[in-house]
């Protein structure tokens, strides 16, 4: 008995259909005019990539999570306040036909 694991049959030879093999260039839309437009202008491409890191930047929510649910919790807490306050008052008002 050989200690050597049988060898792997290899299949036969796939032929691609020729759309495969040689594939159309890819077509010219207005889309890629522009995309070579703005990388043609370096102005343009600057602001590009200046944009794409600013749209990938991390959020300050979530390097600092605590802290901003701490200054969320009171933000809102104060504007419930301010509210309810202005709600009482209004109805304060209103009751001794002052408004």
């Amino acid at each position: 008995m050989s200690a050597t694991p049988p060898s792997h049959e290899h299949r036969p030879r796939v032929d691609l259909p020729e759309w495969m093999r040689n594939p159309e260039p890819p077509r010219r839309t207005l889309g890629r005019r522009l995309s070579d437009l703005v990388d043609g202008v370096p102005v343009l491409a600057a602001t590009r990539r200046r944009l794409w890191a600013w749209r990938d930047r991390t959020r300050f929510s979530e390097r600092h999570p605590a802290l901003s649910a701490i200054v969320s919790f009171v933000v809102v807490a104060v504007v419930a306040t301010v509210l309810v306050v202005g709600t009482l008052y209004l109805l304060y008002k209103i009751t001794h036909h002052e408004i």
